[in-house]
């Protein structure tokens, strides 16, 4: 018989399980807290609920975890998951401390298909969504193996970050209810203001998630121009800058905080010239007429990988970088990075994932040859050559 991961629902979700078992509302809030606030994966373990419920919940239910395959500390206290979700697929979460924070970067994808050129994760391709449970349980896991590891009573994790494997917008429908629930009082009760989902540009996405759940907001810009953006962020393509930056200022309406924060690989020699920094700056200010947009600028050190074929900009270069757009009154920050001991730091996710995309890519290819040869029967001995095979 299958079971419902409990993890996979929301209050509201959760609720609706409670009512088709015959069970009352306030149940599904009371079993909340217990798997959410407490930890708790054994039903037998909730004793303020009905003993005829803990049955019912027995032979339907499960509170199930993603198998951890292995974990890494860092030497500044970083520690990075790397989760088992099936088929062959890996993806991995990060937790990282700070003074006044303890921050967890939660992935939403096996793998991701946008392809930004400086993102390990891109260049693996794309496997599959991860379900809303898939994602919740990421917290769950990270949040209640800490309290143990940290010997803390209290809640260790204050921020979450969509910011791990995957596109969190190109996976709104599983994205929305792991939300609500890292929101709700009766489960995690983190702030708005601290929870944050970064997409490189899905506007219609952005658009939706401004109505349904409206969190922090930070999104990969990388770029001044659409020509460059263009080539590092492909998805820019579809949805230019210019569009962006409304959809930007439609989402500032109802965010939680009155700016979004634009996220800047600094790439050397690529986009960290003067005037790259000029170009971003004519971008955001207000300008004849036109207004601006609320903005903060987070650049991110390059996290240099084979593949990329790109390298970091030098400190003092992003340090200049920095200091133009701040003297222009932008609000701009480097961030510092952490976990790249154990290739957990911005960029360098890549878990371990099937290329669905480009085995897709291939057998479209291999459909395509095969087409050739019927057309052109004289080259059916071509078409079985070793380099058209699908490997």
């Amino acid at each position: 018989m299958t079971t419902a991961n409990l993890l996979e629902f929301d209050l509201e979700g959760l609720a609706a399980f409670c009512e088709r078992l015959g069970e009352k509302k306030f149940r599904a809030t009371q079993l909340f807290r217990w798997i959410h606030q407490r930890g708790a994966s054994d039903f037998t373990q909730m004793t303020d609920l009905a003993k005829s419920l803990r049955e019912k919940l027995a032979g339907t239910a499960r509170v199930e975890a993603l198998p951890v395959l292995s974990q890494h500390e860092s030497a500044d206290g970083t520690i990075k998951w790397l989760f088992d979700v099936g088929d062959g697929n890996a993806v991995e979460a990060v937790f990282i401390p700070e003074d006044d924070r303890g921050t967890l970067c939660v992935s939403s994808q096996a793998g991701c298909a946008v392809g930004c050129r400086f993102c390990s994760t891109g260049h693996q391709g794309f496997s599959r969504n991860l379900g809303t449970g898939e994602i919740t349980a990421q917290l769950w896991f990270a949040e209640h193996f800490l309290r143990k590891h940290l010997k803390r009573d209290e809640r260790v994790i204050s921020n979450v970050v969509m910011m791990g494997m995957g596109e969190p917008l190109q996976n709104y429908a599983a994205l929305v209810p792991a939300l609500r629930t890292m929101l709700d009082d009766n489960a995690y009760g983190l702030s708005r203001r601290r929870v944050t989902v970064s997409t490189s540009g899905v506007v219609p996405m952005m658009d939706r998630l401004g109505v349904d759940c409206p969190v922090a907001l930070a999104v990969s810009l990388h770029a001044p121009n659409d020509a460059l953006r263009d080539d590092l962020v492909p998805l820019n393509r579809k949805y230019p800058i210019a569009e962006l930056l409304d959809a930007c200022r439609r989402y500032l309406a109802h965010a939680p905080r009155d700016f979004i924060t634009f996220e800047y690989c600094m790439l050397d020699g690529v986009n960290d010239q003067p005037e790259h920094a000029q170009q971003l700056i004519e971008l955001v200010k207000p300008r004849g007429g036109l207004g601006g947009v609320s903005c903060k600028f987070n650049l991110i050190p390059f996290n240099p990988f084979p593949a990329s074929g790109l390298l970091r900009s030098p400190q003092p270069r992003v340090l200049a970088f920095a200091k133009a757009l701040s003297e222009a009154g932008i609000v701009t920050t480097v961030r510092k990075t952490r976990g790249d001991d154990i290739d957990a730091a911005c960029g360098q996710l890549a878990g371990d994932v099937k290329d669905r995309t480009r085995a897709a890519e291939r057998m479209a290819q291999r459909r395509l040859t095969e087409h050739t040869v019927v057309m052109h029967p004289a080259r059916r001995a071509e078409a079985h050559a070793p380099d058209v095979q699908e490997h």
